[in-house]
């Protein structure tokens, strides 16, 4: 009877594996963790490995850990000196709390791209042009408090915020540019009027040791024929010295 019993059980033994056991088997990988839903209630939270929950009662859904970089689009914004720019960004954040990033909010990337945004036209407008050219850094870490903040309730932790371009209208970047280049033409003026200083102040000094020294004064006017004897077409009248010193 025994026999006969587990006989007529095998195929009954077979439709439970089948049906049961196996689909409820899942394999949750390292960076993700397996959020489990009993007939629709959130009950557990599944770590890494192969884990199992019952078919057709529970449902496990999976929620990646890594951090997640996402492009915040570029969009206009109007500095606090009621300049237009085009700025972009790029956001870094990691689900913190998987329960609360699944039962909180439907679609938390969405959600923080969306923040983001908002949060970038806030602090921007509060900085004139030259600051947000100049400060990037500090103005992404402005950013970044104030979208950590909001997003902190639905289990999000932001890592950084990156302010990446900076667009600015045509007739502004034209303006730049003149203005940059009237920068350098005044700096090259100042350069070579310091170069004229600096020539006078040791032709000055030249000048000054030479009348102190007769025989070196002789010595360069030495050089000086011997320097232009090598044209033919210049014609040298050589006098004494002597004859033109003052007679005292």
């Amino acid at each position: 009877m025994n026999a006969e019993f587990w006989v007529g059980a095998l195929p009954v033994l077979f439709v439970v594996v089948v049906f049961l056991i196996i689909p409820g088997f899942r394999v949750v990988m390292q960076y993700e963790r397996g959020i489990i839903f009993t007939l629709g209630r959130y009950t557990s939270t599944r770590n890494p490995g192969l884990r199992w929950f019952l078919p057709y009662i529970q449902r496990m859904q999976k929620i990646d850990m890594r951090i997640v970089t996402v492009d915040i689009p570029k969009q206009e914004v109007m500095t606090k000196d009621n300049i237009p720019v085009n700025i972009n960004a790029v956001v870094y954040f990691k689900v913190k709390n998987p329960e609360k990033a699944v039962i909180e909010i439907s679609d938390y990337t969405f959600a923080v791209v969306q923040q983001s945004q908002s949060a970038l036209k806030d602090v921007i407008g509060t900085n004139d042009l030259d600051t947000t050219l100049s400060e990037r850094k500090r103005i992404g870490e402005e950013i970044k408090e104030i979208v950590d903040q909001a997003t902190d309730k639905w289990g999000i932790d932001i890592e950084a915020i990156n302010v990446q371009e900076i667009e600015l209208p045509e007739d502004m970047k034209r303006a730049m540019a003149k203005q940059a280049e009237a920068e350098r033409n005044r700096r090259a003026m100042i350069i070579a009027a310091q170069g004229e200083v600096e020539s006078a102040k040791k032709m000055l000094e030249a000048a000054q040791t030479l009348e102190k020294s007769p025989v070196t004064m002789q010595l360069k006017t030495l050089q000086t024929l011997k320097d232009i004897s090598s044209s033919q077409s210049q014609t040298i009248a050589v006098f004494p010295v002597e004859l033109l010193e003052k007679k005292k």
